[in-house]
């Protein structure tokens, strides 16, 4: 505990990202995180930059980050909480989204943008998690949305 009695805070790092969820370039969205809570809420943080494979076509002359890949990013985040949490070994499953609820977007994100994804546990049950998670840019809100995750057993090719 710290001196004022709350938990230590615990960053994340983009190798410990990498052996908690199986995303890769381009699909991994989330550069490392931080204040991680267990089962509680941790903030992801993704460096938006123009070398970003869907700003080629998303939108020429006006960069903006497509929605999805913001509450992916989200979802990202929220799976490494579960990881963490769970201490689960990830070896032939994964984590995957089941529902997405109450979505909005509310400012664009461009190249030279930080996103701030904090997400927060609803309610678990198992292997079952409930989230709610808000994309910030500085104190400007992008996106917001509730979605639940959990673990499931991943098929061997």
């Amino acid at each position: 505990m710290s001196a004022d009695g709350s938990p230590p805070r615990v960053d994340i790092d983009i190798l410990e990202i990498l052996q908690r969820i199986p995303h890769r370039y381009p699909m991994l969205l989330v550069d490392r995180a931080e204040d991680y809570r267990p089962h509680e809420s941790i903030i992801g943080i993704k460096s938006v930059t123009m070398n970003e494979p869907f700003f080629i076509g998303h939108f020429p002359g006006n960069p903006v980050m497509p929605g999805v890949l913001i509450v992916e990013a989200m979802a990202q985040t929220g799976a490494v909480l579960m990881s963490k949490s769970l201490n689960a070994d990830v070896t032939g499953k994964t984590i995957m989204i089941v529902s997405m609820d109450e979505t909005r977007f509310r400012h664009p994100v461009r190249p030279g943008d930080q996103l701030r994804l904090h997400v927060e546990v609803l309610r678990h049950r198992g292997d079952l998690f409930k989230f709610r998670g808000k994309a910030m840019i500085g104190d400007t809100l992008a996106a917001q949305a509730d979605f639940a995750a959990m673990v499931v057993h991943s098929p061997t090719l």
